[in-house]
């Protein structure tokens, strides 16, 4: 692939967006890769609507449309943005929507829209499996850290070990003494009375 077309596919991969769990592109910025009015694309689309079932294309819904706003990737009202709630094109839909236009331009453009969402695709691809991979190392990690706790408590308890049992210091009265503990006559207690 050539610089310029490197370039184009990077262009087309920056307006992807990921609505309802997919991949698409809003209708305003396939029109203008596709070198054509916002309307004359909306036009042909509805004129050839067997083409594009709801699996191809879809409108956003008023929450949809807030939230795009809010983030800048729609214009607002009052700076000449949109004032529809816009429509938005899977890869599928994109691909018929340069058929149904029918231009030199769509339909040069539409290969770099397929590029652009095959590479977003092995991106995501890609990016599952480093998140495999990561949860994988994270799981020994929990198992290593377990068990290098118990190499650090081991290795703890050889560097202090326990105070050896102290003997008594002093003498120790027959009568005292463990030996003759049993053989000691036992004494009685007396009471005073008070």
């Amino acid at each position: 692939m050539t610089k310029n077309a490197i370039a184009v596919a990077g262009k087309v991969e920056s307006r992807i967006l990921s609505l309802r769990g997919q991949r698409v592109i809003l209708d305003t910025d396939l029109a203008e890769l596709y070198g054509v009015r916002v309307g004359h694309l909306n036009q042909q689309v509805k004129r050839n609507s067997k083409r594009f079932p709801f699996a191809f294309r879809f409108q956003l819904s008023a929450q949809e449309f807030k939230i795009l706003k809010s983030q800048n990737v729609i214009s607002s009202d009052g700076h000449g943005g949109t004032r529809y709630r816009p429509y938005a094109f899977t890869e599928h839909g994109a691909i018929m929507a340069a058929t149904v236009l029918n231009s030199e331009r769509a339909i040069e453009m539409s290969v770099f829209v397929v590029l652009a969402f095959v590479r977003m695709r092995r991106a995501i691809s890609t990016n599952r499996q480093v998140l495999a991979k990561l949860a994988e190392v994270e799981r020994r990690l929990e198992t290593h850290d377990a068990d290098i706790q118990d190499l650090m408590e081991a290795i703890r308890e050889l560097i202090n070990p326990p105070d050896p049992p102290r003997r008594r210091i002093g003498f120790e009265t027959p009568v005292d003494s463990p030996k003759n503990r049993s053989k000691a006559p036992k004494l009685r207690t007396l009471r005073f009375p008070k």
